[in-house]
Formats: C-alpha cells, sequence, structure tokens
C-alpha cells in the first residue's frame, strides 16, 4: 500500500496485548465498546476528504489503493460513499455450509462497511456510526440510510474486495439471533419500511413468533391437562419447525455434522429470536432523550468574555467526538445561549455570528441555536433562567422540553431547563458558585465532564 495513504488500525480487544503492524499504521483502541464504536474512533482520529472502511477478515488486492482511488476520482460531489463490490469463495462440488451462505449473502447486501469508503464531511454531518447498535450488523446500514435521507447519494465502485466464508461454531446461527434487537432499534428509528429502504428482505420473525407460541399452547394446554389443543398446538409446532429445518438443510451439504446442527438449531431459533426482539423492542421505547441542548461559554468552548473573535474558539476538551457520538445515535443537538454583549454593545451582532459559525464549523452544524442578545433589565422571556431558549429550541427540534435535556455550568442554566419541563445537567466550572452545585444536587444532576453528564441523563445507556 502506498505509504501516502495514511491506515488507522482501530483495536477493540477489551485488553489488547499488542499487535504486529506495519511501520507507519496507526493503532487506537476503542476498549471493547464494539464496531460502530471502533469505527467512530478510526475516522475521527483521520483528516482526509475521504475515510475507508475495511473489515479485519476481508482480503484487499494489492492494488486495491490505487482501485479505491480510481473509483473515488470519478464521483460527483452528491455521492457520500462508494461501496465496493464483494466476492465471497464458495467450495465447488458440493452445497455451502449454513456459515458460507450466510457470508455468501454480503455479495448482494446493500451498504455494508467490508469496503466502503465516505467523505469524512459526510460522516461530520451524520455523526457516524449509532454506537447503540453492539454488532457488526445493521450499524451500516443504519448510517447510509441516515446518509441517503440527508440528500446524498451511494454509489457502487468497480473495486472488487474478497471475504472469505466465516467458519463459526455449532450453535452460531443461535447467537446470531441477538440481531434481532438492533432490527428492533432499526424499526424504531426508520420506521416500518427500513427492511425496504435498506434491501434486507422480509425476515422470519413472523413465523418464529408463531412457532413459539405454538409451542407455548402445546405447553400451557398439556400442563392443564387439555390433550386435545396440547396436541394440535404441538401438531403447529411442530410443523412449523419441521419446515425451517427442512429449509435449511435442503439448502446446504448432506453432511452428519451439518445435518445434526441443523436439526437441533432449528428448534432454538425461534425462541431466540423471539426473545431478542422482545428485548430490543423493550430497550428502544425507553423514553428517549430526543435532544441534548448545550450552554455554550465553558461548556462547549472555553470560556473568553465578550467573545468576539472566531480565531479564539477553543473547544472544550472531548467535546466535539462527545457531540458527534450524539449526532450518531440519532440525538438531535443545539445551543441555548446567553450573549448579553450585544445589548451591552461589546459584541457586534455580526461578530457574534462569526463566533458561531466558528463553533459550527469545529464541531458540525448544530440543529438549533437560540441566543439571548439581552441584558438583566430587558425584560425578555429568552435570558436564562427563563425557559423561553428551551422552549424554542424544542419548538424548532420539534421534540417536547421534557424530552430534552440542558447542559451547562450556571444554574442558570438549570433554572431555563426546569421551568421548560427538561432535564438539567450541571457540570461545574470555576465560575460556577459553590450554591448552584448544592442546589443542583437536589433538584438536577451534577457532572464532572460532559461524557459523564451525557451518560447521567441517560443518553448512553
Amino acid at each position: 500500500m502506498s505509504s501516502s495513504v495514511p491506515v488507522v488500525v482501530v483495536d477493540d480487544r477489551p485488553e489488547p496485548d499488542g499487535l504486529d503492524v506495519p511501520p507507519g499504521v496507526r493503532v487506537l483502541r476503542s476498549h471493547g465498546r464494539g464496531p460502530a464504536a471502533a469505527r467512530n474512533v478510526g475516522w475521527r482520529a483521520a483528516d482526509t476528504e475521504w475515510i475507508a472502511f475495511v473489515d479485519d477478515d476481508v482480503v484487499l488486492a494489492q492494488d486495491w489503493p490505487a482501485r479505491l482511488a480510481a473509483d473515488l476520482a470519478r464521483l460527483p460531489s452528491e455521492v457520500a460513499a462508494s461501496q465496493a463490490r464483494i466476492t465471497v469463495p464458495l467450495p465447488g462440488g458440493r452445497k455451502p455450509t449454513d456459515d458460507e451462505r450466510g457470508t455468501a449473502g454480503l455479495e448482494t447486501a446493500r451498504w455494508i462497511t467490508a469496503d466502503m469508503a465516505y467523505r469524512r464531511s459526510a460522516l461530520v454531518e451524520s455523526g457516524g456510526f449509532d454506537e447503540r447498535f453492539p454488532r457488526a450488523f445493521r450499524e451500516d446500514a443504519d448510517l447510509a440510510l441516515r446518509v441517503t435521507l440527508e440528500g446524498h447519494r451511494i454509489d457502487r465502485g468497480e473495486r472488487v474486495t474478497v471475504h472469505p466464508a466465516r467458519r463459526s461454531g455449532f450453535f452460531a446461527s443461535v447467537r446470531a439471533q441477538r440481531g434481532n434487537a438492533d432490527n428492533a432499534l432499526m424499526r424504531y428509528k426508520h420506521g416500518v419500511l427500513w427492511r425496504q429502504r435498506t434491501g434486507a428482505g422480509q425476515g422470519r420473525l413472523g413465523k418464529h413468533a408463531l412457532t413459539v407460541a405454538a409451542g407455548v399452547v402445546a405447553l400451557g394446554a398439556s400442563a392443564v391437562g387439555k390433550r386435545r389443543p396440547a396436541l394440535a398446538a404441538a401438531a403447529v409446532w411442530a410443523g412449523l419447525t419441521g419446515e425451517f429445518a427442512a429449509r435449511r438443510i435442503a439448502a446446504g451439504p448432506a453432511a452428519p455434522g451439518e445435518l445434526a446442527r441443523m436439526a437441533v438449531t432449528s428448534v432454538l431459533i425461534p425462541p431466540a429470536a423471539c426473545f431478542h426482539r422482545l428485548r430490543g423492542e423493550i430497550s428502544a421505547r425507553r423514553r428517549p432523550v430526543r435532544a441534548v441542548l448545550f450552554d455554550r461559554d465553558d461548556t462547549l468552548i472555553h470560556d473568553v468574555p465578550y467573545l468576539a473573535d472566531p480565531a479564539q474558539v477553543r473547544p472544550i476538551d472531548g467535546a466535539v467526538d462527545l457531540v458527534a457520538a450524539l449526532r450518531g445515535r440519532g440525538v438531535r443537538v443545539g445551543v441555548v445561549s446567553n450573549q448579553s454583549g450585544v445589548a451591552k454593545g461589546l459584541i457586534a451582532p455580526d461578530r457574534l455570528a462569526a463566533v458561531n459559525a466558528r463553533v459550527d464549523e469545529l464541531f458540525g452544524p448544530f440543529a438549533t441555536w437560540q441566543v439571548c442578545p439581552h441584558d438583566d433589565g430587558d425584560g425578555c422571556t429568552c435570558r436564562k433562567p427563563a425557559p423561553g431558549l428551551v422552549f424554542r429550541a424544542a419548538e424548532e427540534l420539534s421534540v417536547h422540553p421534557r424530552d430534552c435535556v440542558v447542559i451547562g455550568d450556571t444554574g442558570a442554566d438549570l433554572d431555563a431547563a426546569l421551568a421548560a419541563g427538561a432535564r438539567a445537567v450541571l457540570v461545574p466550572t470555576a465560575r460556577t458558585r459553590p450554591e448552584e452545585v448544592v442546589r443542583a444536587r437536589e433538584t438536577a444532576l451534577v457532572a464532572a465532564d460532559l461524557t459523564e453528564a451525557v451518560r447521567l441523563a441517560g443518553v448512553t445507556g
């Protein structure tokens, strides 16, 4: 690979013991938080126009960098991503196993990141991968769907990448049913048409649910001595389970081990699928935080009294990545800020606009900016601790104030949030008065930093 192409490897093992990588390869860690988090760590550490993601189990051709560059060079500005053509070599002379069939599906899958390049601007705009997807499943389709809904295109390139067939254990197909929880999150985020929009196919959850229901009825009727209903339900269960197993067996080789695996796992998959889907539905429907509204000075950026120079904008450590992560999770982000320097004549309105534009440039565009230019004695309804800015932000974002969290460093931030019915978190700084911290512990939440603030507010649970 050309030395002019920066290469980043993200090690997601909880306790890595070192990697043997070529010179010049940068190794980062994501501490076992899953593939979505690992990819976010990788792209946020890069500064190139395009970010190419490849899985650790693909085989890249020797000329892959040149082919990637050729694919990207021909793309117009409205195209935000380029997907490679994936090929999965299968053994000749026999039908593929269940593992091999699963991997072969990648050849026709849409938007998978086995080999996918994104414009960095599209990743910034979308916030990147949603880290609520803990597996290498649906997190790529979720990102791509969000990017396309923003009006961008995703094209398939000419480069070809080989993805060898996976080899998994006896119960791998049962463990794979955990992905049904991710399907629940996709439905919650994108509606009932998410399968059609992502090309995911219909799935079999309906039949699995019927199979489980028949099994439960058979056991329940038998337990209370209802023999005929128990037999009827058992017949339905056996028929559905047999059909499922027969279909899987017919698609694969007639090897004894594979036959045994299909028979056993066909019994276990329906209840596993339904359990994980129910778990995902419950998790997705917990009342979410739909918007996080930040105070600007000393919360997002270091405070400079009456800041009027965009060159003096300096983000708080970790704030840029945190805001990007919120966007990636589908949480709207906005700013609610008192700027009395305008009323005092210390900040010209155009200079305030330039400073806020610089904040947008560094953080990515906020979904709403609500700024009060008035002074204490002006009698406005927007200056914090009045709730006007929070109400206006919620209205512009089309969310209820109770679904918002306000994060700031003063008692005025907390009072504005609580008066609007929003949740509030105080992140104290040197200018936060001790009595404000004491009151916040009684009426709201207090956090050491922004990361803890969003965790305490339930945003990253």
